[in-house]
């Protein structure tokens, strides 16, 4: 365990930054998202829970595959690698970084994504306590406890008083903190117990403790069959797709080729499946109403999901959903009604 004074993060985000690329959460604009550090920029290490999720750094919003050019009557085929520097990411909550044991277990099981895991490989995840849960928060429905180290944690923080709390996690974390270790100063676990029982206190008084989808035990079909409940919620769904985009776990994407003339691109971008031409083939399109597509995003996350994954549910409780959804969809109530008895 080591710590700094916090008045000394600058100096420490510099010493990092020297060795790695560095991304923390700053202003941009009305909003507080990661972005390169630079001295200039207003970090916001206070702020609970950034606008967008991290699984970007991982999983980018757009990214090239292949670039191609016809030479004559040659086809020229350019294959585009993922950039190869190593990136820290610094300040991720623990139901974030939850998200990547969600996305390890689509792009790293076989085939292998070998871009995602690229992205992967060449980052080290640094996480930060929660030491005030807001009242919105639900992360602990899905045993995810942000008092502790996350799993997916390569360096662990803590927040305490007039100092940052560091513990490595992994060989990653060890890496980085060796690197630092001209700033850094011996701490001690013991001076966090404190701070952890005061966190596990306030999260036993949160509004949605109770919450638990392990109560969710009807049959399958029963849930696929619940059509009056189904078409209530999904009459005020817009398919404006914003709650897949800022959800950390969501996944889909479509592979598009751009056609500038005699060159062009092939690439991936994110997809949503609240979309309606998400599904859409070349005979038709199996999902036609809005009531199929909401069904599909609540039954995929909480069903079919820890059905196929020994019971990881592709949630993680950070409610970036409900709040950014206009007309009020919320996946807590959806929780409850399915886990009625």
């Amino acid at each position: 365990m080591k710590r700094i004074l916090k008045s000394k993060l600058p100096e420490l985000w510099e010493l990092i930054n020297d060795h790695f690329d560095l991304f923390l959460p700053m202003e941009q604009g009305s909003l507080i998202n990661f972005g390169a550090y630079s001295p200039d920029k207003n970090i916001r290490l206070d702020v609970l829970k950034t606008n967008s999720s991290v699984k970007e750094f991982v999983f980018p919003q757009t990214e090239t595959y292949l670039k191609f050019r016809h030479n004559k009557k040659k086809l020229e085929l350019t294959p585009v690698a993922v950039d190869d520097n190593e990136y820290v990411i610094f300040g991720v909550r623990n139901c974030d970084a939850a998200s990547f044991k969600v996305m390890d277990n689509i792009f790293l099981r076989e085939p292998v994504d070998t871009y995602y895991k690229a992205h992967r490989d060449r980052g080290i995840i640094v996480t930060s306590a929660c030491n005030n849960p807001e009242e919105t928060c639900f992360c602990t429905a899905f045993e995810i406890d942000p008092s502790e180290a996350s799993l997916a944690s390569d360096v662990a923080t803590w927040e305490k008083g007039e100092y940052l709390y560091l513990e490595a996690k992994s060989e990653k974390g060890e890496k980085l903190l060796n690197s630092l270790s001209i700033l850094l100063e011996d701490g001690s676990t013991s001076d966090l117990e404190e701070l952890k029982k005061s966190i596990k206190e306030k999260l036993a008084t949160l509004p949605l403790k109770n919450l638990n989808p392990k109560k969710i035990t009807k049959a399958q079909q029963e849930i696929f069959d619940m059509e009056k409940f189904w078409g209530e919620i999904s009459k005020k769904c817009l398919a404006c797709g914003s709650c897949t985009f800022v959800c950390p776990t969501c996944h889909c994407y479509d592979v598009k080729d751009y056609d500038g003339g005699n060159c062009g691109e092939r690439y991936r971008c994110w997809d949503s499946c609240m979309i309606s031409d998400f599904t859409r083939m070349a005979h038709g399109n199996p999902r036609t109403s809005q009531l199929q597509r909401v069904r599909q995003r609540f039954m995929h996350k909480l069903v079919y999901y820890p059905k196929n994954h020994d019971g990881l549910y592709s949630c993680v409780g950070c409610g970036r959903c409900i709040e950014k959804c206009p007309v009020g969809l919320n996946i807590v109530k959806v929780i409850k009604k399915l886990g009625e008895e």
